[in-house]
């Protein structure tokens, strides 16, 4: 496969954002470059239901059940409802799911929960930017640099 494709690595993204307008903006921009937006929900209880739901293993009864799993969990760090997205990323983590915080505030401790972080504010942009970047990165490729994301030195070793 020279100058084939190759098959993406990230293609179907849990949205979890407690803000309205940026949920929908995420959205809309992750659609727009070409993935799945599995869901898209404000509350960690509701994004953990999702992911077993989507990577349990019950046979597909329905061809829209053929194309199911999660890629990627796309999370703020502070939730609607009492948990927060650092215990989501711990259960994700447990589920074999890679997470990506997008928040304006990193809290310490983050970095062996997740891929890494994306600096609020953001733009359509530097999002699919990140999201390009996160997809390298899951393969073991260098990364170009893109502004606000971090990745944690702890996810290289996880990724590879």
């Amino acid at each position: 496969m020279l100058f084939g494709k190759r098959k993406a690595l990230v293609k179907r993204i849990l949205i979890v954002e407690d803000e309205p307008l940026v949920a929908f903006d995420n959205e809309v921009s992750i659609a727009d470059a070409g993935y799945t937006v599995v869901a898209t929900v404000d509350r960690a209880g509701d994004a953990l239901a999702i992911l077993d739901r989507e990577l349990s293993l019950h046979p597909v009864e329905s061809e829209e059940e053929a194309e199911r799993g999660v890629d990627l969990v796309l999370t703020d760090i502070t939730l609607a409802g009492e948990r927060n997205g650092m215990e989501l990323a711990r259960e994700a983590q447990g589920r074999g799911v890679p997470v990506l915080f997008v928040t304006g505030n990193p809290p310490e401790g983050a970095e062996g929960l997740a891929l890494g972080h994306l600096l609020k504010p953001y733009n359509d942009r530097r999002l699919k930017a990140a999201l390009k970047a996160v997809e390298r990165f899951l393969a073991g490729k260098e990364v170009k640099a893109v502004e606000g994301l971090v990745f944690y030195a702890s996810a290289r070793s996880t990724a590879a």
